[in-house]
């Protein structure tokens, strides 16, 4: 397991699974999509808000982007969210 960090992050959806929620959030950036899955089930997101996330990565067999924090960005940046 390796530490990982995304900025400008917006959120498109979540979908609860049992032991996780899944949240689906893209990069402003690179206009990837990311798969986040949170096991505290302590993540809320906005569609209208940027966010900062960071967690581990579990490669097993596939990529598993595993939410320890988030945070809104909150600074002055001209970062626009088309909903």
């Amino acid at each position: 397991m390796f530490n990982f960090s995304a900025n400008h992050m917006i959120w498109v959806s979540s979908k609860d699974y049992g032991k996780a929620i899944i949240h689906l959030l893209t990069d402003l950036d690179t206009k990837r999509c990311y798969r986040v899955y949170d096991y505290n089930r302590s993540a809320q997101f906005q569609a209208d808000k940027v966010y900062c996330i960071s967690g581990k990565v579990n490669s097993a067999d596939k990529l598993y982007l595993i939410l320890e924090s988030s945070r809104e960005v909150t600074t002055n940046s001209v970062f626009k969210v088309h909903a």
